[in-house]
């Protein structure tokens, strides 16, 4: 298969919360093209059956093969851990996920080989970080915890609350008795609750956010396939200016090329996705494209 340098690479997460690993990877890869796909419909994935990911999974790599992109990364937790070793399996291009480059990190991390982890209930019950971290130290006692809320209160932006800030200190609770001293957070929205889970977890407990490791995995990944875009005179565009405030309409059809560097889609809302992006990204996006994953 002729996969060519310059082509994108397909990121795709249950809704807003990738944005984090994409707008790591922008920092890292800045030479690299991006199709970013965020699937708003379906969000959240975390109390999704495991067929039911599976199956999001293949619909949306379905897309981003469309949009022929040469590498993938699932930067949602809960499909990495449950649909990434099937896909794998099924096409022809580099795929990675999120949760092994933060196990990694965590075991490096830990003085007392205790680690924590929160995430959806789908990623706590699968025991990937588990894993992970004792196929590197089995002497690391991990201790998960699901904490479902983050992510719809993320989505709804209410990141600085009352409601947050009380849901929060309950699910962390049980976790300050734990004696952890690392905390992976295992779910791409909750970088973004990084703030107020720290403020309740103390400044002894070091927070994983997989993103940065993701992006230096996926840097490695295309170095070894020989996909790294090196050619920095094609790509050194301009980038993303600070535009007016003009929400665009739900089913806006723009092109979203954006000097053709960074694409956008979604399955739903695009509105509301262009508005919570505008304040993680630091550029302004124009156009969000709404397509029907059912399709793929």
């Amino acid at each position: 298969m002729d996969i060519k340098k310059n082509a994108p690479i397909g990121i795709f997460d249950s809704g807003v919360g990738g944005l984090t690993v994409a707008r790591e990877i922008m920092r890292q890869l800045p030479n690299e093209q991006i199709v970013y796909f965020g699937d708003t419909a379906r969000v959240p994935y975390g109390s999704k059956s495991k067929n039911n990911i599976i199956k999001y999974s293949r619909q949306i790599v379905r897309f981003l093969l469309s949009r022929d992109v040469k590498a993938i990364v699932v930067a949602c937790n809960t499909a990495s851990a449950l649909a990434l070793d099937e896909i794998k399996d099924e096409i022809d291009i580099p795929i990675i996920g999120v949760v092994r480059p933060g196990a990694v990190t965590a075991v490096k991390s830990t003085r007392n080989k205790r680690v924590g982890v929160i995430g959806t209930d789908a990623t706590i019950k699968s025991e990937l970080y588990t894993e992970y971290i004792h196929e590197l130290d089995m002497d690391i006692t991990v201790i998960g915890k699901a904490c479902p809320l983050f992510c719809p209160l993320v989505e709804e932006g209410m990141l600085h609350d009352e409601v947050t800030d009380e849901i929060a200190r309950r699910y962390l609770s049980g976790l300050q008795t734990e004696n952890i001293d690392t905390l992976i957070l295992g779910c791409t929205h909750y970088p973004l609750l990084r703030s107020t889970v720290s403020r309740i977890m103390g400044e002894k407990v070091n927070l994983i956010n997989p993103a940065y490791e993701t992006a230096m995995s996926l840097k490695q990944l295309l170095i070894e396939n020989n996909l790294l875009n090196d050619d920095k005179e094609e790509n050194d565009v301009k980038l993303y200016v600070k535009k007016s405030e003009v929400i665009l309409p739900e089913n806006d059809s723009d092109d979203g090329d954006y000097n053709g560097k960074y694409e956008f889609y979604v399955s739903d809302a695009a509105g509301k996705f262009r508005t919570f992006a505008n304040s993680i990204l630091p550029f302004e996006i124009e156009s969000i494209n709404q397509i029907n994953i059912e399709e793929y």
